[in-house]
């Protein structure tokens, strides 16, 4: 493809990149949201004093991280269909939007809940029987003491997470989701020109990437801006 032509097609093409672009980030943002709510849970809930509780955590989080990502997407695409099926013999289609945000915030929490985990468990725990002396509750503890802590020491791997949860919304075009990659594929099938568009949409990417370690990379100065080191 000649630099005429190539310009042509980007001009007629623009605009269905940038719906897909919008579409990948709306998927993207809206696992992130959903799954850093899971794996608060999941983290407090491995770290519960309830054994049970504890081991069931456990359990399901060794399970996410333990299956393909892909194939937790068809589970949660076609097995909801099938399980709603069979409690209520009525039939009840996922959209591929809806089946893409649960499955890939449920992938996104595996993780994120054991760097949340290892962020709260570094949290020194004389800072916790000071809240206790000076009469917080435990909930008032965590969300003023603990929680806070926490975030700092964690936003690190969560932002390594999230860039890997950005490339992971690729695997969604295979359930229907008109995201960057399967835009790209489309438009190579009718120009017949697909090393182009996988450029263009790889270029999408890292343009995504950049900006979003820019934006964690100030986050994480937001969130140590009170810190000093200690100096010996």
């Amino acid at each position: 493809m000649d630099a005429s032509s190539l310009i042509d097609a980007l001009s007629r093409y623009s605009g269905l990149f940038l719906d897909a672009t919008l579409m990948t980030l709306g998927l993207a943002l809206s696992a992130l949201g959903a799954g850093l709510i899971l794996a608060l849970v999941f983290a407090l809930g491995e770290l519960s004093r309830f054994r049970p509780l504890a081991w069931l955590t456990a359990l399901v989080v060794t399970i996410l991280r333990g299956l393909p990502e892909l194939l937790i997407i068809f589970f949660v695409y076609f097995g909801f269909t099938h399980a709603f099926f069979l409690l209520t013999d009525q039939f009840i289609e996922l959209s591929p939007f809806t089946a893409g945000t649960i499955a890939l915030s449920l992938i996104y929490s595996a993780y994120a809940s054991q760097i949340l985990r290892g962020a709260m468990l570094s949290v020194a725990s004389g800072q916790k029987e000071a809240a206790k002396a000076l009469g917080l509750t435990p909930p008032r503890t965590f969300f003023r003491i603990v929680l806070p802590q926490a975030w700092r020491h964690a936003l690190p791997g969560l932002g390594n997470q999230w860039l890997v949860l950005l490339k992971d919304t690729a695997l969604v075009a295979l359930i229907g989701i008109n995201d960057i990659l399967r835009q790209a594929q489309l438009i190579s099938v009718k120009t017949y020109e697909p090393f182009t568009w996988y450029c263009m949409a790889a270029l999408i990417y890292l343009a995504i990437t950049l900006l979003s370690q820019n934006l964690i990379n100030r986050m994480k100065q937001h969130s140590s801006r009170y810190v000093r080191e200690v100096k010996i």
